[in-house]
C-alpha cells in the first residue's frame, strides 16, 4: 500500500489484552503451558492507549485477530531462534 503518510504509524487491533493474556496466547499457539507466576515490584503504567488513526486514514484495516496474527508469525519466529541454536 502506497502513502503519503511519514514518520511513525501504528498499525494493529484496537484489542486490549493484558499481560498475562497475551503471555497465554503466545503458549497456546506455541503449545506450550505455562505457570504465570507474579512477583513483588513496582505495578509501573497499567495500559497504554494507541491509536490507529493515521494508518485507517489511508484505508488499512487490520485483518487478523491477535491470535491470528501470532500464530502466522509464531514458525518464522521459532525457525530465526533454532538457527541462532545452531550458530
Amino acid at each position: 500500500m502506497h502513502s503519503t503518510l511519514e514518520n511513525g504509524v501504528n498499525i494493529g487491533r484496537q484489542e486490549y489484552v493484558s499481560v498475562d493474556e497475551l503471555a497465554q496466547t503466545i503458549a497456546g499457539v506455541a503449545g506450550k503451558k505455562i505457570d504465570i507466576q507474579h512477583v513483588k515490584g513496582p505495578v509501573g503504567v497499567k495500559a497504554r492507549n494507541f491509536t490507529n488513526d493515521r494508518i485507517t486514514s489511508i484505508g488499512w484495516k487490520s485483518k487478523f485477530s491477535l491470535r491470528d496474527g501470532i500464530a502466522r508469525t509464531y514458525p518464522w519466529v521459532k525457525a530465526q531462534v533454532e538457527g541462532i541454536g545452531r550458530s
